[in-house]
């Protein structure tokens, strides 16, 4: 089995220069976010009337990018990441914060999440994690109603600029091909 940093030498040789392309070179950048059309097609966030949590489970793993499904939570990837591989861990239930939760809903919350950190290491060579949860809208969290945990990768050089100066974060890859590799290596 290739191992990560191999399969992206690949996937960049693959790469195509712009520069052998019709066009006429202008000096922006461009951050392909493919996965940002349901914005535009839809003209609001999705799942506006609905909790997108309680939703995600009725739907295909690929459309909806769980990675792992559990008894009573599971993983997916965050559609707005601060790095490549940004997990989710969420109850099925849906409660809004970590003390209504169940004991069993605790511990699988806690085996997804080691699970994943595991799967995110081997998949991706991160030097370490952050873990948490913001409880609350005040506290930070975007979708506040339903509980979820926040698996964020992080590498030593993932640091730069961009969410600075810009607030723009600059992802390497699309999160289907992110989502297909993790649940790959989930399943072992």
């Amino acid at each position: 089995m290739a191992s990560a940093s191999e399969g992206m030498e690949s996937e960049m040789d693959d790469l195509e220069s712009a520069s052998e392309f019709a066009a006429v070179p202008d000096a922006f950048q461009r951050l392909w976010t493919p996965h940002r059309m349901v914005y535009i097609r839809e003209g609001r966030e999705p799942h506006q009337q609905s909790c997108p949590f309680c939703v995600a489970p009725t739907l295909a793993d690929e459309k909806a990018l769980i990675v792992a499904r559990g008894e009573r939570c599971y993983a997916l990837l965050n559609l707005f990441p601060y790095n490549s591989g940004h997990l989710l861990v969420c109850p099925y239930r849906h409660i809004a914060t970590y003390d209504e939760a169940s004991a069993e809903e605790v511990a699988e919350i806690g085996s997804l999440t080691q699970t994943a950190m595991r799967v995110l290491r081997t998949v991706s060579n991160c030097d370490g994690f952050n873990i948490g949860m913001n409880q609350g809208e005040v506290a930070g969290a975007g979708i506040a109603e339903h509980l979820h945990q926040h698996i964020v990768p992080r590498w030593m050089t993932d640091a730069n600029f961009f969410p600075i100066i810009a607030r723009t974060k600059a992802l390497p890859r699309l999160l289907g091909e992110v989502r297909e590799e993790i649940a790959a290596a989930w399943r072992g």
